[in-house]
């Protein structure tokens, strides 16, 4: 798979799901696949739709959060995002998704690659759908998270 971190493609995919979905843009007007994945102070996370899906994207903030590179993050299944006894709220999650088009208002521990344990709050996550209307993953942004 290619590099999407600062696809003009990627991020138009990224973007108009979530403004088809929930009626807004996830970037503010002017701002580009550079600056979602650079300078966004929100975390914006991808994973593909396969049966065990993997991300595909993860920008700078998100990075930060989990404490993955890029390298690291794209080839992590999105579950390990999670400890086991909280695999099962984030897989009812990802079904509604699945069955809703977004979420919003989710809250859940996820795990650092240091094993540092941290939550989420108020996050959105939505489906990726291309212009046909075929689904090709699934993506979350959060801007709020501390220390568990």
């Amino acid at each position: 798979m290619s590099d999407l971190s600062r696809d003009p493609a990627f991020f138009a995919l990224l973007d108009g799901s979530h403004a088809r979905l929930l009626g807004r843009p996830l970037a503010p007007e002017g701002c580009g696949a550079d600056w979602l994945y650079a300078e966004a102070p929100f975390a914006v996370l991808a994973h593909e739709g396969s049966a065990d899906p993997r991300f595909i994207y993860a920008n700078r903030t998100a990075q930060a959060c989990f404490g993955y590179d890029w390298a690291a993050f794209t080839a992590l299944p999105s579950r390990l995002s999670a400890e086991a006894p909280e695999r099962a709220a984030r897989q009812e999650l990802l079904d509604r998704v699945a069955r809703d088009g977004f979420a919003t208002g989710y809250r859940g521990v996820r795990i650092a690659a240091s094993g540092r344990r941290f939550l989420i709050e108020d996050g959105t996550v939505w489906q990726l759908v291309d212009a046909d209307g075929t689904v090709r993953g699934q993506a979350a942004t959060f801007s709020r998270w501390r220390d568990a």
